[in-house]
């Protein structure tokens, strides 16, 4: 069944009909359009969503993306920042595929449509035309026909009045002849106008307008076949990244997969492991017992090197007096607004050569240096560290670790630096060998540098061996003194009986004079903190400082500085509260740190 056969005569109908599937087709496009900036936006908050949350310093030198948890966080935003690709790639082919397309097919079909019901308008005023025409000879042929009875009617009744002329009789019969003549030429007009209207009838209602109806059902069948094929496109367009959008999922459930719990926590040993030794036992101090003084210099029995004994019940264990030549005396301390107290600034802390009671400078000793257990600051180092080449600064195995790095780094530019020479050799002979090619005299300064590189390397190659050689046996020496110290026995009670305390002492004195510190003992001293200043002295200032207090250095070690006054910094802080300078005109010593404005070379 056709629309020209069974709607023939519902123009009207198909006419709304038409143009409510236009309007269908052009809603479903502007749905589509909306739906495709709900995908674009959708996927740009993704997109950043993703970026707020991705690291912002690279991953080399991020510590944390060495943890599985860190990385698995990481890849989950790469799959959701792919996820987001995906919408846009479905919102890009909704927009050419069916915004576009439709919208162009639309205005086809509209042009169309418009062209079809034009020509059935035309057809329609063409069929009105000729039935006017019809209508028209029909009211003539009637109006003749009345025309030509009435003239018989009169050429009768003159025929007959007795009172007529023959002139008159004869002019009424030719008037009713030629009416009679004009109604039957109308007639025949009427006739033609009636036949011509039927065949036009016929071929508007049988083969015009049926073929105008059979157009536009064809022109309607195929905007709804496009309009299916668009809802299709739609479903293609999400089907087409449903694997993309899978391997996403199944990319971010592997990355779950792969934390591994125990792995991070390796990695966190790794980061930050720094191979110092365990600190040792706390050693026990007897005061019930009267110490040995010596007279001749007011010292705690100082013993031949001039480091004093402190020594507890069953054990000798020799100490560094923490105030000798090369140990620094305490900061003095410093009011809240950070310029020094009243009673700081003068001179500091008393040295202990001042003449004072060495049993009150022994209290003293015992409030204000306190055996602190390893003194994470030790451990830690102080924010202030200077980052040196040898990276000494750092605990002893993240120092092996670095410069393991750096040892792998010079490596590979050497022998980077190596092949370029080779290759640097064959290209000269080449040219020596075939002179067209180029002049062998132009590679000799790359040949100079690259050996000059290569000389370079080779040297630092060696210095961190060397490093590193030294690294690994403190760790490996840590890693002894750690485990001897744990096997050691612990110390006796402090509730020992006194007799066995006073026997233990005077046989401890007596093998204390008589034999060196033993390794043991400097293990693991009070004063951890001063072990590291036995150093060997720096030649060369490592930068310059301005003085920001006057300071009057009269304990042994200090050195005097007016304010503002410029000095060379010999050796930075440890972390003690001192810094050892020298001035211009001659002498060294420490100052207090918090008195300097320190600058580093």
């Amino acid at each position: 069944m056709d629309w020209g056969t069974e709607l023939w005569d519902q123009f009207e109908v198909l006419e709304r009909h038409t143009q409510w599937g236009l309007d269908l087709l052009d809603r479903y496009v502007k749905f589509v359009k909306e739906r495709t900036e709900v995908e674009q936006a959708y996927a740009k908050q993704l997109r950043s969503l993703v970026k707020k949350y991705l690291p912002k310093r690279p991953a080399k030198d991020d510590p944390e993306s060495k943890f599985s948890q860190h990385q698995s966080f990481v890849q989950i935003l790469q799959e959701v920042n792919d996820f987001a690709g995906q919408r846009e790639l479905v919102a890009e082919n909704l927009s050419v595929r069916v915004c576009l397309e439709l919208a162009k097919y639309s205005q086809e079909m509209k042009q169309e449509r418009k062209m079809h019901f034009q020509e059935g308008r035309r057809a329609q005023q063409q069929l009105e035309n000729g039935f006017k025409l019809l209508e028209n000879s029909k009211r003539k042929f009637e109006r003749d026909c009345r025309e030509a009875e009435k003239a018989a009617q009169t050429a009768e009744r003159l025929d007959q009045d007795i009172n007529a002329t023959k002139a008159d009789v004869e002019k009424a019969k030719q008037q009713a002849h030629l009416r009679s003549h004009m109604a039957e030429e109308s007639k025949n007009e009427y006739a033609a106008q009636l036949q011509r209207f039927n065949r036009d009838q016929a071929h508007f209602y049988f083969s015009q307008m049926p073929q105008i109806f059979d157009k536009l059902q064809d022109m309607d069948e195929r905007r709804a076949t496009r309009l299916g094929a668009g809802y299709r496109l739609l479903s293609e367009a999400e089907l087409q990244v449903v694997p993309i959008i899978a391997k996403c999922l199944e990319g971010m459930k592997v990355a779950a997969d792969s934390v591994d719990a125990k792995n991070d926590s390796q990695v966190l040993i790794e980061l930050h492991k720094s191979g110092f030794a365990r600190p040792g036992d706390v050693e026990f101090e007897d005061f019930s017992q009267p110490m040995n003084r010596a007279p001749s210099d007011s010292s705690l029995g100082t013993p031949s090197d001039g480091r004093p004994e402190l020594r507890g019940p069953g054990r000798s264990r020799a100490k560094r007096w923490p105030f000798s030549k090369k140990n620094k005396p305490y900061p003095p301390p410093l009011s809240p607004l950070g310029g020094p107290l009243p009673s700081a600034l003068p001179n500091g802390p008393p040295s202990p050569r001042s003449g004072r009671d060495p049993l009150a400078i022994l209290s003293e000793i015992s409030k204000s240096v306190k055996p602190r257990l390893a003194s994470f600051r030790s451990l830690r180092g102080s924010r202030g560290t200077v980052v040196t080449e040898d990276f000494s600064h750092l605990p002893p195995e993240q120092q092996r670790k670095r410069l393991q790095q750096q040892l792998e780094e010079r490596n590979r530019e050497l022998q980077k630096e190596i092949d370029q020479r080779e290759a640097l050799k064959k290209m000269k002979d080449v040219y020596e060998k075939t002179p067209q090619m180029g002049d062998p005299a132009s590679l000799e300064p790359r040949i100079t540098e690259t050996l000059s590189n290569i000389e370079r390397l080779k040297l630092e190659v060696q210095k961190y061996e060397a490093w590193l050689t030294e690294a690994e046996s403190r760790v490996l020496s840590n890693r002894g003194d750690s485990l001897g110290r744990h096997a050691r026995p612990p110390d006796p009670p402090a509730s020992a009986p006194p007799d066995s305390s006073s026997n233990d002492r005077s046989q401890d004195h007596k093998e204390s004079s008589d034999e060196p510190p033993s390794e043991e003992g400097q293990d693991a001293p009070i004063y951890t903190e001063f072990d590291e200043d036995f150093e060997e002295e720096p030649t060369s200032p490592i930068g310059h400082c301005v003085a920001i207090y006057h300071f009057e250095g009269s304990s042994e070690g200090t050195i005097s500085m007016a304010e503002g006054e410029d000095l060379s910094l010999m050796e930075e802080d440890k972390g003690d509260g001192w810094t050892r300078v020298r001035r211009k005109e001659g002498g060294e010593g420490y100052v207090p740190t918090s008195y300097l404005r320190v600058t580093l070379n």
